[in-house]
């Protein structure tokens, strides 16, 4: 089931204000279950607007691949915090909840891509730390990449 904001006028419902928010966001924080062992997490990304989806990369073993391994279905949060509203008790934020599914990524032309993706998305000169980490193709061994691809979005903002 799809939830919306109670306050419709609240809702975003522009793609080009979601895909917005999608590339200013640096973090996500991811939800993951084990039948009824919640797990969340917060991670940085890569945005891949051509193929939407969402790439982030890990350590080869933990939590998060143990839970991914048992169930790919995913929600996470973008939240850009604009602040408290003193007086009115009230916060200025616009936020995003995105579910869909998430993996491993195994090809080694879809890990390049990804790493790509998500260092132009953080960095503003990726070039210094591909040259330090990526000295050749054995280097991807060395992180997994995960994907997420998106399933469905909804926006909300604050509306004074």
């Amino acid at each position: 089931m799809q939830y919306h904001p109670r306050r419709v006028r609240n809702e975003i419902l522009d793609a080009s204000e979601i895909t917005a928010l999608i590339k200013t966001g640096n973090h996500i924080t991811l939800a993951l279950c084990d039948d009824d062992i919640p797990y969340v997490v917060t991670m940085s990304y890569g945005f891949d607007d051509v193929n939407n989806r969402l790439y982030f990369h890990c350590a080869n073993k933990g939590d998060k691949l143990e839970y991914i391994n048992k169930n790919s279905n995913v929600c996470g949060t973008i939240i850009k915090d604009n602040g408290y509203i003193k007086t009115k008790c009230d916060h200025d934020y616009e936020s995003l909840i995105i579910r869909g599914k998430i993996l491993v990524v195994n090809d080694l032309e879809e890990k390049k891509h990804a790493l790509q993706v998500m260092l132009k998305h953080l960095e503003e000169d990726p070039k210094p730390i591909f040259e330090r980490n990526i000295t050749d193709d054995d280097s991807y061994n060395k992180v997994t990449i995960l994907r997420m691809n998106m399933e469905s979005i909804i926006g909300k903002k604050y509306i004074g």
